[in-house]
């Protein structure tokens, strides 16, 4: 019984002290900014017939649907052309900032704000991989994505570092200013009622809203740290929860897709993988496709060896070296997807779910490389705007010079 109570209090401590996850939590941040972020770029030229006025899924069809499911999507506030260019390019600007981790508390609920805005003015855009980044930006939200790997992490080191030297921190203005125009905003669309019918994506803005004017009053005005100790465990818990239910999320979507594939007579005879390898929509590289598809033998290890990974992925989480394994033939399979089959975004949207089950030994080495990378590209561009000069020419005053010219 004392073992038992002892694990149960090592483990209550170990979810409720500190925001598990650091480096997981900031490739996910990472993964999903850049994959709607390269999406809308890429989509750039053809963003009026995919959400805007010129699409097939015109104003009057959407309005219907939101009218019966209560989706909420800003697109819908206004008609016209300029303010769908103003949400379109507000969602670039938000992944951008994300991606880098700038206000990242901040920056997740605008980011999700930007994603649901356009997916729910036309749910018939995407290739599966849409419906990932859908959920997965509402979890974000609840996550302390910004510890490792972001420009908050930075700012707050170099304060800290700061006050150890003794020296002066100039209190911080952007926050503020943040915080009093998103809730500007927040007010002036929800007394317009332009929130949508569904309560779930409102109340999160408002709690996003309201707890940092929480935080803030508590720090300024208890007396005591308890308050703050008990926000920062309430904020340490919520992250930890929004980790494990993006965990479960992605181990549910891979244990459905492979029951439901175990389901399919083509699946079950081996020669599923054939038939998307010959399909003019799903072949970009046809003279790849062929060489996948000329054996019947490659084709039939592809489709059991599918089945058998998304299948047996979410029983392998408790030993770590089979798990290591089976994320790596997923994140291999992703990426040959992505170039055989031409599903650059669906491959990215899981690649970055998968990445939450990452080594965090691993996250750290790359994060090292990365830094010398960058280290060594900031010295090459150092020494390009500061060339190095030549060395000066030898002098026949120099003792030394004289010396080495009369022995040669």
């Amino acid at each position: 019984m004392n073992r038992f109570a002892l694990a149960v209090s090592s483990a209550i401590a170990r979810v409720t002290e500190s925001a598990l996850g650091p480096y997981q939590t900031a490739v996910i941040r990472i993964g999903f900014s850049a994959t709607w972020l390269l999406f809308l770029l890429r989509e750039f030229p053809h963003r009026q017939e995919l959400y805007g006025p010129d699409g097939p899924w015109d104003f009057d069809l959407a309005q219907q649907l939101i009218g019966t499911n209560g989706s909420f999507t800003a697109l819908m506030w206004f008609r016209g052309g300029i303010w769908f260019e103003t949400v379109y390019l507000f969602a670039v600007l938000t992944a951008v900032l994300l991606l880098v981790g700038w206000r990242t508390r901040a920056m997740s609920v605008l980011f999700m704000v930007g994603v649901l805005s356009l997916q729910n003015r036309s749910i018939f855009m995407g290739d599966g991989g849409d419906n990932v980044l859908h959920l997965m930006c509402v979890y974000l939200v609840f996550t302390r994505c910004g510890q490792v790997w972001s420009l908050d992490e930075r700012r707050v080191r170099r304060a800290r570092e700061a006050r150890a030297r003794g020296e002066r921190v100039a209190p911080d203005r952007v926050g503020p200013a943040l915080w009093s125009v998103f809730g500007f905003a927040l007010v002036a669309v929800t007394a317009a009622g332009r929130l949508g019918g569904d309560l779930t994506v409102p109340l999160i803005l408002w709690i996003s809203w309201l707890a940092p004017a929480v935080w803030w009053f508590v720090g300024r005005r208890a007396r005591t740290a308890e308050p703050r100790i008990l926000l920062d465990v309430i904020g340490n818990v919520v992250h930890n929860g929004a980790l494990l239910v993006i965990m479960a999320e992605a181990c549910l979507i891979y244990a459905t897709a492979g029951w439901y594939k175990i389901q399919g007579s083509r699946w079950q005879d081996g020669t599923a993988v054939y038939y998307p390898l010959h399909l003019d929509y799903f072949s970009p590289w046809p003279a790849l496709a062929d060489v996948l598809s000329s054996s019947g033998t490659m084709v039939m290890l592809i489709t059991y060896g599918t089945v058998v990974v998304q299948v047996a992925f979410p029983f392998t989480l408790f030993n770590r070296r089979v798990k290591n394994v089976l994320l790596a033939a997923m994140i291999t399979e992703h990426a040959v997807i992505a170039v055989v089959l031409g599903l650059p975004f669906f491959s990215l949207a899981m690649i970055a779910a998968d990445a939450v089950f990452l080594p965090t030994s691993f996250l750290r080495r790359l994060g090292d490389l990365a830094a010398r990378a960058r280290g060594r590209l900031a010295g090459l561009v150092r020494r390009g705007d500061h060339p190095v000069k030549p060395p000066a020419p030898r002098s026949p005053e120099n003792p030394e010079h004289a010396h080495v010219g009369s022995s040669a």
